[in-house]
């Protein structure tokens, strides 16, 4: 029996693969031959890094679409936060190597900065 199984597996598997595969050659231009990649370029671009380390936001300034998500990550020994100047969105303290995310729906420029050492600023601007 288990050997049915496994080739039920295996065979569901395949069929997977396949339909994958077809999914992506139908996405595909056919002029060109190049497959259509707007939505897995929309994702990679729906999310942004920006460091914290050695008390700084790095890039201190970003521009993003609307849509994009932030994510912060705290690289330094010791805590930060992120806390926008507006109260847009407010992190808890971030110990090293934690990440806040936030997403921007809306056109605008978001200063933000950190509570535990305020002269670490940033700038979100989201067009």
């Amino acid at each position: 029996m288990n050997g049915a199984l496994r080739r039920v597996g295996a065979a569901m598997m395949v069929a997977r693969t396949l339909a994958l595969a077809a999914a992506i050659l139908a996405s595909a231009n056919p002029r060109t031959g190049a497959v259509a990649s707007e939505s897995a370029q929309q994702q990679a671009a729906a999310a942004v890094e920006v460091k914290i380390d050695n008390f700084s936001f790095s890039p201190t300034e970003i521009t993003v679409a609307a849509g994009t998500t932030i994510i912060w990550t705290n690289h330094d020994d010791i805590p930060h936060t992120v806390v926008s100047t507006e109260k847009v969105f407010k992190s808890k303290v971030l110990d090293t190597d934690e990440k806040f995310s936030y997403t921007f729906s809306k056109p605008g420029t978001y200063p933000y900065f950190c509570s535990v050492h305020p002269h670490m600023t940033g700038t979100v601007v989201v067009k």
